[in-house]
């Protein structure tokens, strides 16, 4: 398998964690995701000190490498190099992708959040390996996230030739006119996080990707 469908295949089913302050919880939710078969996890936390995070990343890399899952770090590309996560991603507020990419170095892979094509465009030019485009739909687990819609992400999936992970606002429900667009993978917060059976959550949306190769 090439590193490029390794990550096509990671990006599928995308668990961003959720900012509840008990690790212990964040940690089995993540457990449980990755049981039902969760292809990555994004460790996010906005609040969180740094040696504090440090741990829940070591801690989320060891289950992830368990379960031949990708792990990346949200924002913070230091403490993405510190756990050996699979990449970081960083918002369009964030340290920029090329600087990502000095500190990282190249064996790691770099996502880069966009609402729109310009912004889709540039990330590519700067070398992103992969786009988080949204909101898709309105969302409470990112209340100030732009809003893009299913139109601005199938252009901004015909604009762009690197993969494409759309979130804000997707459950089970929502994620097939989602993929319907083009989407390489679908980013879940709230979807899973807050499920009442997380492992059950993510299995649904594996099931969904089942029979695409």
């Amino acid at each position: 398998m090439t590193d490029r469908d390794r990550l096509l295949r990671g990006l599928r089913v995308y668990v961003v964690t959720d900012e509840r302050p008990d690790a212990e919880s964040l940690l089995q939710v993540v457990e449980a995701a990755l049981a039902g078969g969760a292809t990555a996890i994004q460790l996010r936390r906005k609040q969180e000190l740094g040696r504090r995070f440090v741990d829940l990343g070591r801690a989320i890399r060891r289950l992830t490498a368990e379960a031949g899952a990708l792990f990346f770090v949200n924002d913070r590309v230091d403490v993405a190099a510190i756990v050996d996560a699979d990449g970081v991603h960083v918002g369009q507020e964030d340290i920029s992708c090329q600087d990502a990419r000095r500190l990282l170095g190249p064996g790691k892979w770099i996502g880069v959040s966009a609402e729109t094509v310009e912004e889709a465009l540039q990330a590519e030019r700067d070398g992103a390996d992969y786009l988080g485009v949204g909101a898709v739909y309105p969302t409470q687990s990112k209340p100030d996230a732009g809003y893009t819609g299913l139109d601005g992400l199938r252009q901004i999936r015909a604009a762009v030739r690197i993969p494409v992970v759309a979130i804000g606002g997707i459950d089970a429900s929502r994620a097939p006119e989602v993929m319907a667009t083009g989407a390489d993978g679908v980013a879940v917060v709230s979807a899973v996080m807050s499920a009442p059976d997380p492992r059950q959550a993510a299995a649904d949306l594996v099931r969904l990707w089942q029979g695409r190769g």
